[in-house]
């Protein structure tokens, strides 16, 4: 699979507006999800803007509004450790508007909104979570999604959580070794708040009906086996930052996780002038201020490698990711 080869592929039908639902999910289990939806509606309600904060611009949607008719790809989202929904929501808008239902939740314990640190240890739910969100949108009578095309995309850990979902088996001792070699990475860092070391991170977390996914510049990668990611025959999308500047090296990560995945099935792209963070949503002219008030160091997040706006560095990755679902989530007659 070539990027060039995803050039003449057309996108599915392409939505008039976006809507947007906030949903609870489980709200009786021991592990309650709150997710957002975005997908296509044709209905002309004024328009309002979502996911914004002091220090990040959203992205517009219409509230509750009218689904589309027909059947749509459905599209899971997983955000990276200590983030939320929001991160993601600037590709959720790219997609929806060429026909994709997005769906993403946020995971308890490792989202801004729920740093439990007894739930963060548990990082085998994240695979289940977006499992419980596929189950959620499957028994949806308002929105209809396609069972046969379905994918999932994530960014930093939300990138091993999709991995996982893919079929991806972790093994304790082979973080912890390597984490021994390499201290400094920033995922080894991280090891007793994700409880990397637990027995039931090793247990397989795939979901077969995930048809395709996207890693965009994930961490852990060095704890899933070889032997597994060479198990994984659906397409895959890896996607790294080139620039490090958060202790997350790209050929530590993403480019593991493309070192062992199918040749036939796989495509590694770096972005040489990205950062881990560029994949976050837009910061605002007095972000780097506020989020330097609050949490010290944090600023970080606003930055990216080189010259270009990160509006560029998210344009080229809209592109990217666009034209591979397109081809992967082909169903032949």
């Amino acid at each position: 699979m070539t990027i060039l080869a995803w050039l003449p592929i057309a996108t599915f039908a392409a939505a008039d507006q976006i809507g947007f639902r906030d949903v609870e999910i489980n709200q009786d289990d021991a592990r309650p999800l709150h997710a957002v939806i975005w997908y296509p509606s044709d209905e002309g309600s004024p328009v309002e803007v979502k996911g914004e904060n002091p220090a990040f611009h959203g992205v517009l949607a219409i509230q509750n509004a009218r689904p589309s008719r027909g059947e749509h790809p459905l599209l899971v989202f997983s955000h990276g450790y200590g983030g939320s929904w929001r991160n993601l929501s600037w590709l959720a808008s790219a997609l929806v508007e060429r026909g994709y239902v997005v769906a993403a939740p946020d995971h308890p314990g490792t989202t801004t909104f729920n740093k439990d640190a007894a739930q963060a240890a548990k990082l085998w739910e994240r695979p289940q979570d977006l499992s419980r969100v596929i189950d959620a949108l499957l028994s949806d009578t308002a929105i209809t999604v396609d069972p046969q095309r379905i994918a999932a995309i994530g960014h930093s850990l939300g990138g091993w959580t999709v991995a996982a979902l893919a079929g991806a088996r972790f093994e304790n001792a082979r973080i912890v070794q390597d984490c021994q070699a390499k201290t400094r990475p920033r995922a080894c860092a991280l090891a007793m708040e994700l409880g990397l070391a637990d027995p039931q991170l090793q247990h397989s977390l795939v979901d077969p009906r995930i048809k395709a996914f996207v890693s965009l510049d994930l961490g852990l990668a060095r704890g899933f086996s070889p032997q597994s990611l060479a198990t994984i025959h659906i397409p895959a999308l890896v996607i790294a930052a080139g620039t490090d500047i958060g202790d997350m090296p790209a050929q530590l990560e993403s480019g593991y996780l493309a070192e062992y995945l199918p040749e036939a099935s796989s495509t590694y792209v770096t972005i040489s002038d990205a950062t881990h963070f560029s994949f976050m949503q837009l910061c605002k002219p007095n972000a780097v201020a506020l989020i330097e008030e609050e949490t010290p160091g944090d600023g970080i997040v606003c930055k990216d490698g080189g010259s270009r706006r990160r509006e560029e560095i998210h344009r080229e990755t809209a592109y990217l990711v666009t034209g591979f679902l397109a081809d992967a989530l082909t169903v032949n007659p």
